[in-house]
C-alpha cells in the first residue's frame, strides 16, 4: 500500500499565475501545454500548486521533472501525486525538495521512474 499523499500548501488560479510571473495568460497555457508547469482541475477550475511557482518564476527543475514523469506515462494527476508523496529523505516531498539543494535528487528519482 502506498503512503498517503500530502497536499500543496495552496493553489493558484491560472490568471493569478499569469500575474505572478508577469506573463500573459496565453503564455501560462503554453507553459502547461509544453509540460513546463503543472495544472490540475480543482472545483472545476485549473489551478497550479503554489510551491511550484516560487519567487515569481517556475521552479528551475520542474519542467525537466514533469517531462520525465510524462515520458514515463504519468498524467498530470499522477505527476501531482508523485510530487507530493511524503518522503522524509527529500525534506517532506519531491515538490518541497525542488526549491532547494535536493532538486537534482528529485530529477534523478524521476529519471528512475521510467525504468
Amino acid at each position: 500500500m502506498s503512503e498517503p499523499v500530502t497536499a500543496p500548501t495552496g493553489w493558484i488560479t491560472l490568471p493569478d499565475v499569469s500575474e505572478k510571473l508577469g506573463v500573459s495568460i496565453s503564455k501560462v497555457h503554453q507553459l502547461i501545454r509544453e509540460g513546463a508547469l503543472l495544472a490540475v482541475r480543482r472545483d472545476g477550475v485549473r489551478r497550479v500548486p503554489a510551491e511550484l511557482v516560487a519567487n515569481d518564476i517556475v521552479l528551475k527543475h520542474l519542467p525537466g521533472v514533469l517531462n520525465l514523469l510524462h515520458d514515463a506515462g504519468y498524467n498530470d494527476e499522477e505527476a501531482l501525486e508523485w510530487l507530493y508523496r511524503p518522503d522524509q529523505d527529500l525534506g517532506g516531498s519531491a515538490a518541497v525538495a525542488l526549491s532547494g539543494d535536493l532538486a537534482r535528487e528529485v530529477k534523478r528519482r524521476a529519471q528512475a521512474v521510467g525504468f
